[in-house]
């Protein structure tokens, strides 16, 4: 979410990824940093860790919420 925050403030279009687990937390630190609206996509929990095979589906199938999240339309947020 940091990361995320950093790179828009830079003039940057950014897009957080957040698991599941910590999304709560994610839209604690985009209120409190000033950054409410920052566009998030969900991904499942855990990703790291998960094995590469299981990374590569779970990024194929996060690509339209992705695109979604990038034109603003909504299909990041849950």
């Amino acid at each position: 979410m940091r990361d995320g925050v950093r790179v828009a403030r830079r003039g940057v279009p950014a897009i957080a990824l957040v698991t599941a687990e910590f999304w709560a937390q994610g839209d604690f630190i985009a209120r409190s940093v000033g950054m409410p609206d920052i566009p998030r996509v969900q991904l499942p929990h855990p990703v790291a860790g998960s094995g590469a095979e299981n990374m590569a589906e779970i990024a194929t199938a996060m690509v339209p919420s992705i695109l979604a999240a990038w034109t603003g339309a909504d299909g990041g947020a849950e």
